[in-house]
């Protein structure tokens, strides 16, 4: 089954055209032609299945015959991760993360960040290609970057917890985590969070954790927490 993606459909929509890249990718590269179905999501839980009305390779035009819903999981994970270095080990983050289960994702610049600038559209376009080969319905929300200061400062719901690498009091992230629950998890640059920063996520009711006995790389912190998550709630 190959997933396409247009977040304009709604449970209203009965006929619709895709952009000239899409379109072009549909009739000229897969070759399909009137009368071929198609499957199409929103991004929103709504799976609708297609018929190819106009294959056109600048406006390809479908009708759409059904549609089915698929439910959201039981929890709400958000994930503010610092940027790397090196955009794809990002990328990669994006990625997994999306096809194991986020909701939210929030790229948080702290004092020891090397990058402070992300590609916005172009981590769209990867979480939204995640969702379509992981067969998922639900597109996480990306927010535009964030200093950490205004980031712990906002008001949640949920658990929220702090990951890092200071020798101090910590809890295990496993032992803290509950089924149907909305999470918050908060993963470091490189560097680590500073004192600074974990002193004041602390003043924010963030619970210092830790996430196993070796020290993780950013990226795979914040998927060793995304997979905690799904884990303790399937």
């Amino acid at each position: 089954m190959q997933l396409f993606y247009n977040p304009e459909i709604s449970e209203n929509t009965t006929q619709f055209s895709f952009n000239r890249e899409e379109s072009k990718h549909i009739v000229k590269v897969l070759r399909k032609k009137q009368g071929d179905r198609l499957q199409i999501t929103n991004g929103k839980g709504l799976l609708f299945n297609a018929e190819i009305a106009i294959p056109d390779i600048k406006n390809c035009l479908v009708h759409i015959l059904s549609e089915t819903k698929q439910p959201k999981h039981n929890y709400k994970l958000h994930l503010a991760v610092a940027p790397t270095k090196m955009n794809d080990r990002y990328e990669w983050f994006l990625e997994k993360a999306t096809e194991i289960g986020v909701d939210t994702i929030t790229p948080i610049i702290c004092d020891r960040s090397e990058r402070k600038v992300i590609k916005h559209e172009r981590f769209e376009k990867i979480i939204q290609s995640a969702m379509k080969q992981s067969l998922n319905y639900h597109l996480p929300k990306l927010n535009e970057a964030i200093s950490f200061k205004n980031f712990v400062e906002q008001d949640f719901e949920g658990d929220l917890f702090i990951a890092h690498c200071e020798e101090t009091d910590k809890k295990s992230l496993k032992q803290q985590l509950k089924p149907n629950q909305n999470i918050t998890i908060l993963i470091g640059p490189e560097g680590d969070f500073s004192v600074k920063e974990i002193e004041m996520a602390l003043e924010n009711k963030f619970i210092p954790v830790t996430l196993g006995e070796t020290r993780l790389r950013t990226e795979t912190a914040a998927i060793v927490a995304c997979h905690s998550v799904a884990f303790v709630n399937e």
